[in-house]
């Protein structure tokens, strides 16, 4: 008699082991691994195994260049993200926190690109079509070549893609659609696993673009295994939460187009729309207050002026506090080692807290410089003139370094009458902005 196959798989991250573990040494997850009966074995094996047929190498050269159509989906924002529009035949993954506005933009969407006369179909496990219907009237979204459909059970949504040639369909969410030929709960990995690739199989087939929302995790990721982002063509991010007013998409993964542009929208009664006039939302120019700085960052091919805001108070603790938001803690403390080596400023008997406002996460060192310049006006307690700007990456032996994309930033900048700027080494295009050459830490303080 042969001997069973034994099989085990995290459901965290996918991965699989012969023997059980009680922590995953892929994702360090705890108590993640359960055992897969023949079946699931069998199904996990197909998943791995899924190529496409073999072929013979030829040479690059040899090769033509395919066309990538795209048509808008009617919302400025989310086509900048997409790279110019919706691909035919792609498979989008949208994640976020609960109450973001995932449901809410892909609803609008729909009708958008049902208003063109295009078939849309729109599947939700987690809502009635009712429920839908009651959104779809707040955001006048009903359209008749909308197809709502109510429905957990895979193999009947295929039935319904058989029935009707539809050319736009989003899955809300990819966790509580299940198959039957998958003998595991909804939201597993297997059955995450297995119904993406299908997905994917149907969008390239039927030339169908379909939207897949995801949930995540309490860590920021979505939810299953890793290898869901690595199968679908784009993956985007909601940041932020549901009390923002404003919240930004984000490209993580983009076969078609860049992987670095954001979406900027705005909640409101109608509904999640495309924000306008975003230039002048980060930042506040009616008062001058201590502790605040502004920038220009880059978004992709966006450039984004953004307000930096520092409390410097003195610590009743011995250990002081250093905490930022939106701006990276190990990089906050470089700079505060760097200003008490530096420039002599004591602060280790003090609490530092960054804000950057907007709720974007900057990623970016161009920044570093109006961080420098807000921990120095709210120690200090004198305030910085809302007609200048900081733009510049602060090293670690305290040189203040040029960042790309300058010319597009003073741009920006000049339209935001913005009149003076402090940056690393003088412009090559000529502006009309007062430039301050700051390509030391240290004249930071004679700048003060």
């Amino acid at each position: 008699m042969a001997k069973k196959k034994v099989l085990f798989e995290c459901q965290h991250c996918g991965l699989t082991t012969p023997k059980w573990m009680g922590k995953c040494t892929n994702c360090g997850s705890w108590d993640s691994f359960v055992e897969l009966n023949e079946h699931q074995q069998d199904v996990v094996k197909k998943t791995k195994s899924s190529s496409a047929p073999s072929s013979k190498a030829i040479s690059i050269n040899q090769i033509q260049e395919s066309e990538v159509f795209r048509y808008s989906s009617l919302d400025s924002e989310l086509d900048g993200v997409l790279g110019g529009g919706v691909v035919p035949g792609s498979l989008t993954l949208i994640g976020g926190s609960p109450g973001v506005g995932k449901s809410t933009l892909l609803l609008k969407v729909a009708s958008n690109i049902a208003s063109t006369n295009k078939n849309v179909l729109y599947v939700t496990g987690e809502e009635s079509a009712g429920q839908i219907k009651l959104r779809a009237n707040r955001l006048k979204a009903n359209e008749d070549t909308l197809y709502l459909l109510s429905e957990i059970l895979f193999e009947q949504v295929l039935i319904e893609l058989d029935h009707r040639e539809y050319e736009f369909l989003i899955i809300d969410s990819i966790q509580t659609i299940y198959s039957e030929g998958i003998t595991s709960a909804p939201g597993s990995v297997t059955q995450v696993k297995q119904i993406t690739f299908e997905l994917m199989r149907i969008a390239k087939e039927k030339n169908i673009a379909i939207f897949i929302i995801g949930h995540i995790t309490k860590e920021g990721s979505i939810a299953g295994p890793r290898v869901l982002e690595h199968m679908v063509d784009t993956v985007l991010y909601f940041e932020g939460d549901s009390s923002q007013e404003l919240r930004i998409l984000r490209g993580f993964k983009n076969r078609f187009g860049p992987t670095s542009e954001i979406g900027v929208f705005e909640m409101r009664a109608e509904g999640l729309v495309s924000a306008t006039n975003i230039s002048s939302r980060f930042f506040n120019r009616n008062s001058e207050q201590a502790g605040s700085a502004l920038t220009v960052i880059m978004e992709g091919s966006r450039p984004i002026i953004l307000e930096v805001q520092a409390l410097v108070s003195e610590s009743h603790t011995s250990n002081s506090k250093r905490q930022a938001t939106g701006f990276d803690n190990n990089r906050l403390n470089m700079l505060l080692a760097l200003l008490e080596r530096k420039l002599e400023i004591p602060l280790s008997g003090y609490d530092v807290f960054i804000n950057i406002t907007g709720g974007i996460k900057i990623t970016e060192t161009a920044a570093d410089l109006a961080v420098l310049a807000a921990i120095i006006s709210s120690f200090r307690d004198r305030a910085i003139s809302k007609e200048t700007i900081f733009i510049g990456e602060v090293s670690l032996v305290g040189d203040v370094r040029e960042v790309y994309a300058m010319d597009v930033r003073l741009k920006e900048a000049t339209m935001q009458n913005i009149s003076k700027v402090l940056l690393a080494k003088k412009p090559l295009e000529k502006t009309t902005m007062k430039t301050f050459i700051v390509d030391e830490v240290t004249k930071l303080l004679e700048w003060y």
